[in-house]
């Protein structure tokens, strides 16, 4: 028969564990690696590198924000020419009217891409001096906009329905973008030397 082992009783015991946290006398691995300096880590260069590259760099390239651009205005340049045909109640030829609205897209195209600010020049223009962009860009469109408004008037009041219907909507795109190209106070003064030409020139809206 085989013998029956004993086996022997071991006592544990037992007791709450210590909810008193660590010894304070003691240190710890995160206190120990701030004594040495591992912790210091200089973030103050790297932050300030990759604050102004995100600051450089701009949030679309020129030619994806001169494609969005161009096509408002030429979505702007189809409506007017809807509108020119509507008014002098003319049979709207739907075919002729997007190919007109086509026709002027590359043109808006090249216009913006080379004329609109950003942060990266044109590629097959020269790249004007920074202290002068600004005042250049304000003149410009300042002169552009009081003269293809002063020449809408012109137009509208003078020339024949066929004439106004051919000329009208790229006129108009191009005085639309010229205005929203500048800041309120040269769009405002655009607009009043628009105004007095209107007066001055005894022409009507109507």
């Amino acid at each position: 028969m085989a013998r029956k082992r004993k086996e022997k009783e071991v006592k544990i015991k037992l007791k709450q564990p210590d909810r008193s946290g660590p010894d304070p006398s003691q240190e710890t691995l995160l206190q120990m690696a701030e004594q040495r300096g591992l912790l210091n880590i200089p973030q103050t260069v790297g932050k300030g590198k990759a604050e102004s590259a995100e600051a450089d760099e701009p949030l679309i390239g020129r030619l994806g924000e001169s494609i969005f651009w161009t096509v408002s205005l030429t979505m702007l340049h189809f409506t007017m020419d809807v509108l020119a045909a509507s008014q002098y109640a003319v049979k709207i030829e739907w075919d002729k009217l997007t190919v007109r609205s086509a026709q002027a897209f590359p043109i808006f195209l090249f216009l913006f891409y080379s004329l609109h600010p950003h942060p990266t020049p044109p590629a097959f223009l020269p790249r004007l001096p920074p202290r002068i962009q600004p005042i250049l860009h304000r003149i410009f469109f300042a002169v552009l906009s009081v003269c293809t408004g002063s020449y809408l008037i012109h137009i509208t009041n003078t020339y024949d329905y066929y004439a106004v219907m051919k000329q009208a909507p790229p006129i108009g795109c191009l005085w639309i973008w010229a205005v929203i190209e500048l800041d309120l106070a040269w769009a405002c003064g655009s607009l009043l030397c628009c105004i007095a030409f209107l007066k001055l020139g005894d022409y009507s809206f109507v």
